[in-house]
């Protein structure tokens, strides 16, 4: 496993990845960053990953119905680690601007 730091939002986020997946990640943290730059500030640092997640999320939907077609359960497993990561760090981000 590797590291992989991303700067989205204006703050930097180390998540852990395949050894060789680093230029792949970081790209992917470019488009999350490209998505909440796009959103703006006045929505808290979870809803502007929420609403990034929700935007790629549909754009992979279109993609899919325009016959891109499913990822393989490859390319999943590769993922599922950082995707992990994103999560805890996102739950995280949750728990303290509840409490």
């Amino acid at each position: 496993m590797s590291n992989v730091a991303l700067q989205i939002g204006g703050r930097s986020y180390t998540v852990a990845c395949p050894e060789g997946e680093e230029p792949h990640i970081s790209a992917l943290g470019r488009m999350i960053d490209e998505k909440v730059q796009a959103i703006g500030t006045g929505h808290s640092e979870v809803r502007q990953l929420l609403f990034a997640a929700l935007f790629l999320a549909d754009e992979l939907h279109d993609a899919r119905a325009n016959g891109a077609g499913p990822a393989t359960s490859e390319d999943s497993q590769d993922h599922s680690a950082v995707l992990e990561t994103i999560a805890e760090r996102l739950e995280k981000c949750a728990a303290a601007l509840e409490g």
